[in-house]
């Protein structure tokens, strides 16, 4: 085998069997997660592939065994899809699903979780301060700053697409910023915000065959990637090829392998970066399981990059579909 994931691997379509599709369900990116879905479906009956979309918020999982679906491509996102709950019960109906397994998907699905596996690895990731439950009284809140300094990111640390996001200029947004924040998850993680420019890099196989592919810059109008610039505005721009320098484009690929195979992930992944402007220093912010497949999603452009179709990428991830203790 190759030192990289074969991408040009021949695929029998037909021989991947019943496909289910997962989309929607229950999360607060059922939205999103439904055009995610929507897209794969399309993609992979165009290959000739038997797949049928498939909501866990509307049937119980135990109908995909009892319907003889062969393997599972999850298009969701979010707490229910990707946290490694969905990835235990597919487990236990040994159904063979694209992407991580359940303690990658775990970790990956808390951000505080994840920064400490990489801290151990000594990988970069901006600093920050956990506020758990019994910690958001007004002075430990306001005191967050003095550690962090501002700007700073407060964040729900088990959401993704941005979701209950703010970005903290003064002391007097902390209280307001921790309270949205605290909607979402009891926890709530303040970050500290690196100035420089935003990144995404995907990442393909497994293990020490996992390939990564092109660096994705991102352009938010005024450095504001939020939920509505990240799937419905055509304000943000996107450079693929990033135009980085080309030993910048390799560490932030390096940066990226390293991290996906320090959380154990497989199948596929997607890291946020930051490359800070003051001294070009690479810092990762996260590592999304099951990443966003919409017209506005990252890995399919950066896929495109490197030759992949939107439509190739699919059938390639299904065929990597496996469970923790086979490899379909």
């Amino acid at each position: 085998m190759s030192a990289a994931f074969d991408l040009d691997i021949p695929i029998d379509a037909g021989a991947l069997g019943k496909v289910a599709v997962l989309t929607g369900g229950r999360s607060a990116e059922r939205e999103v997660s439904l055009m995610s879905g929507s897209g794969v479906l399309q993609a992979l009956r165009s290959q000739g592939v038997d797949a049928h979309a498939f909501d866990p918020a509307e049937r119980p999982l135990q109908a995909l065994k009892d319907e003889g679906y062969a393997r599972v491509f999850i298009a969701l996102h979010g707490r229910g899809g990707e946290d490694g709950s969905l990835q235990g019960a597919l487990e236990l109906l040994q159904l063979p699903y694209t992407g991580s397994g359940v303690m990658a998907s775990a970790i990956a699905m808390d951000k505080t979780m994840t920064k400490r596996v990489w801290l151990a690895e000594g990988l970069p990731t901006p600093r920050w301060v956990l506020l758990q439950p019994g910690e958001l009284q007004r002075e430990r809140v306001i005191a967050v700053p003095d550690t962090l300094g501002l700007p700073l990111i407060v964040k729900p640390p088990r959401e993704g697409s941005s979701i209950g996001i703010s970005k903290v200029e003064g002391y007097s947004q902390m209280q307001e910023a921790v309270k949205l924040a605290a909607q979402y998850d009891p926890d709530v993680l303040c970050e500290e915000f690196i100035i420089g420019i935003e990144l995404t890099c995907p990442v393909l196989g497994q293990g020490e065959h996992a390939r990564a592919l092109p660096v994705v810059r991102i352009e938010a109008p005024d450095g504001n990637y939020d939920y509505e610039h990240k799937y419905f505005s055509e304000d943000t721009g996107y450079r693929c090829p990033s135009g980085l320098a080309p030993d910048e484009e390799a560490e932030v690929q390096r940066l990226t392998l390293a991290a996906y195979r320090a959380l154990g992930s497989r199948g596929w992944g997607r890291a946020d970066l930051m490359l800070r402007a003051s001294d070009r220093k690479i810092f990762l912010l996260e590592m999304n399981t099951s990443p966003g497949m919409t017209g506005h999603s990252l890995v399919p452009m950066s896929a495109r990059q490197a030759g992949i179709s939107y439509e190739r990428l699919c059938l390639l991830l299904l065929a990597l579909a496996s469970t923790d203790n086979t490899r379909a």
